[in-house]
């Protein structure tokens, strides 16, 4: 389920592109601001940088959820949408736990949405608080 490996098929080559570009866009937003600040900080920065390099951006979404035939208002909602393909959930934390990666999971499940990456700025080198999951 996690990283594109155990049997999970990868995503296409324009989908890792928009992941690329989202990695990159967060990587300069941490070298220019460093670990400690809000999430709501780093989550406008990166929207910022990845409509600068072009890409649509969505913040704040919704995320449906449905039960039998209900539509379910229960608040989910992710932090950044990127080309309608790619989920970025922003925290800024002292450690990422199980819970946010199900967290993610979850709103790859209810959206359809194949990539997501969970990023944590609160860390040193943010290749440490990376992490890249397929659904």
């Amino acid at each position: 389920m996690h990283d594109g490996h155990n049997g999970v098929e990868p995503v296409s080559p324009e989908v890792n592109q928009i992941g690329r570009a989202v990695m990159d866009a967060a990587f300069d937003v941490h070298r220019e601001l460093g670990p400690g600040l809000l999430e709501s900080v780093y989550e406008h920065c990166l929207a910022s940088d990845l409509l600068k390099a072009g890409l649509s951006v969505e913040r704040q979404v919704a995320i449906p959820v449905s039960y039998r035939d209900e539509r379910l208002d229960v608040g989910f909602r992710l932090d950044l949408l990127v080309e309608s393909k790619v989920i970025v959930e922003v925290k800024s934390i002292d450690a990422l736990a199980s819970i946010h990666t199900q967290q993610i999971l979850t709103y790859l499940r209810f959206t359809q949405v194949r990539l997501g990456y969970l990023i944590n700025f609160n860390t040193i080198r943010l290749k440490d608080g990376f992490r890249r999951l397929v659904l």
